[in-house]
């Protein structure tokens, strides 16, 4: 409970913390378009800090890595949770992936970010579209001789315009 009460002060308002329950958190690691960046998923069991956390990176954010590089992942991860048997862990393992994000994802391939950019570049071409749209309407004479005698000499309306006539 004291633990539980802890990630929530320290990660609130934290955009890569997310409390799935009482008893299970993710927690991304990178930025959002990072192709390098994983998320991290912590569930508690019963007898839970006495035994292991069950950690988990099936999650569909982690889709581009390879299973090897997630098992590795694990394999880590687990070597700090045997560290910490006993004691509340989930922050220590978090913090621990934050600083080890480079070392973990030093041999997952970068190749991921080109289908990512080309799906991008697809949608690019609006914008000779909008250029278009910022032409200015075309007036005929009598709708510029209307606006005119609307106007002064400026091109401003005169004063009041559009206030209401209230004793009417």
């Amino acid at each position: 409970q004291m633990e539980l009460e802890a990630l929530r002060s320290i990660y609130e308002g934290d955009v890569c913390f997310r409390e799935l329950s009482p008893v299970s958190f993710q927690y991304r690691i990178g930025e959002n378009g990072d192709p390098k960046a994983f998320l991290i998923e912590v569930s508690w069991p019963e007898t839970y800090p006495q035994t292991a956390p069950v950690i988990s990176m099936d999650a569909f954010f982690n889709n581009t890595i390879s299973s090897a590089i997630k098992q590795s992942i694990l394999d880590k991860l687990m070597v700090e949770v045997d560290a910490n048997l006993g004691t509340a862990m989930t922050y220590t393992l978090f913090e621990y992936a934050k600083d080890n994000k480079e070392l973990f994802m030093e041999n997952q391939p970068v190749n991921t970010v080109t289908s990512v950019s080309n799906s991008i570049a697809i949608g690019t071409p609006d914008v000779p579209a909008s250029k278009k749209k910022e032409k200015k309407e075309q007036l005929s004479k009598t709708q510029k001789r209307k606006l005119a005698d609307k106007t002064d000499n400026k091109g401003e309306l005169p004063r009041g315009w559009n206030w209401v006539d209230v004793i009417k």
